[in-house]
C-alpha cells in the first residue's frame, strides 16, 4: 500500500501543505459538479415535466395572475438549478489565491534555507523555486477547469430558462387552440 501512495507523498512533499488544500478544493469542485449533473439528469427533468403538466392542467393561462404564477413557478425551478453557482464561483476564485499562497510560503522556505547555509548554490535555489511554483500551477489548473465548468453550467441554465418559458407558452397556446376548435 505505501508503494502505491508513494507518488502522492512525493507530490505533497514537493508542493507543501497548500497543495493538499488545493486538492481538497478541487475535490469539492468536482463533487459539486457531479451533484449538478445528477440533479440535472434525474431530478430537474422530472420537475420540469411536472411543472409543464401542472401549467397545462390549469384552465386560465392568459390572465395577469396566471402569467405571474407561471413566472414564479419557472423562477423557482431555475433557482433550484442555480443553487450551487455561488459556491462554485467562490471555489474557483479561491484556487489561484491558494496557489499564490503556496508559492509565497515556498519561496520563504527557499530563502530561509539559503540564509542558513550561507552558500549561494544555484542548483538548490532552482529546485526550491520549482517546488514553490508547483502550487501556483495546481491552483491555476484547478481554477481553469472549474471556470470552464461554471461557465458551461451558466450557459445551460440560461438555455433551460428560455426553453422552459417557451414550453410553458407553447403549452398555453396549444390549450387555447384546442378550446377554440
Amino acid at each position: 500500500m505505501p508503494l502505491l501512495l508513494d507518488p502522492l507523498y512525493r507530490l505533497v512533499e514537493s508542493g507543501g501543505a497548500v497543495l493538499v488544500v488545493i486538492a481538497l478544493v478541487a475535490t469539492a469542485l468536482f463533487a459539486l459538479g457531479l451533484e449538478r449533473w445528477f440533479y440535472w439528469r434525474f431530478s430537474h427533468r422530472k420537475a420540469r415535466l411536472a411543472l409543464v403538466s401542472r401549467w397545462t392542467a390549469r384552465r386560465d393561462h392568459a390572465s395577469w395572475s396566471a402569467l405571474t404564477l407561471r413566472e414564479v413557478w419557472t423562477r423557482d425551478l431555475i433557482a433550484r438549478l442555480r443553487q450551487p453557482l455561488p459556491w462554485l464561483k467562490l471555489l474557483v476564485a479561491l484556487c489561484p489565491l491558494l496557489g499564490l499562497l503556496g508559492t509565497v510560503t515556498g519561496m520563504i522556505h527557499v530563502f530561509d534555507s539559503l540564509a542558513m547555509t550561507d552558500v549561494g548554490q544555484a542548483r538548490a535555489m532552482a529546485d526550491g523555486v520549482a517546488r514553490a511554483t508547483l502550487p501556483t500551477l495546481a491552483g491555476m489548473a484547478v481554477a481553469v477547469v472549474g471556470l470552464l465548468f461554471t461557465t458551461r453550467l451558466e450557459q445551460v441554465i440560461r438555455r433551460e430558462d428560455q426553453r422552459l418559458h417557451d414550453r410553458m407558452a407553447r403549452a398555453a397556446e396549444e390549450d387555447r387552440e384546442k378550446s377554440h376548435a
